[in-house]
């Protein structure tokens, strides 16, 4: 895996996590019992980002590091994921 590959690896982790860890946890304006004036009651309310941010950080770390271990590992390759099979066997090479 090249520096490239590794960091867009870690980008597309570090996103999923984020987008699976967002709505863990949100208390909305209407269970909170204070709608602000022209929000939706089903609004978050108190959402804090960053604390978000920083447990995704952590959490898609870990994640990418063993990604990054299976890859470099080779106990996962692309020949065992071509369930089309469009790549030569490998005693082609």
């Amino acid at each position: 895996m090249s520096v490239t590959g590794a960091i867009v690896l870690y980008a597309v982790t570090w996103f999923m996590v984020f987008f699976i860890l967002l709505p863990i946890r949100v208390q909305s304006q209407d269970e909170a019992g204070d709608v602000v004036p022209g929000t939706p009651r089903g609004a978050p309310s108190g959402f804090v980002v960053r604390r978000k941010a920083v447990l995704t950080t952590v959490i898609a770390t870990v994640v990418w590091a063993v990604l990054c271990a299976i890859i470099w590992s080779g106990v996962i390759s692309l020949r065992d994921i071509d369930v089309m099979g469009r790549m030569p066997p490998a005693s082609a090479r």
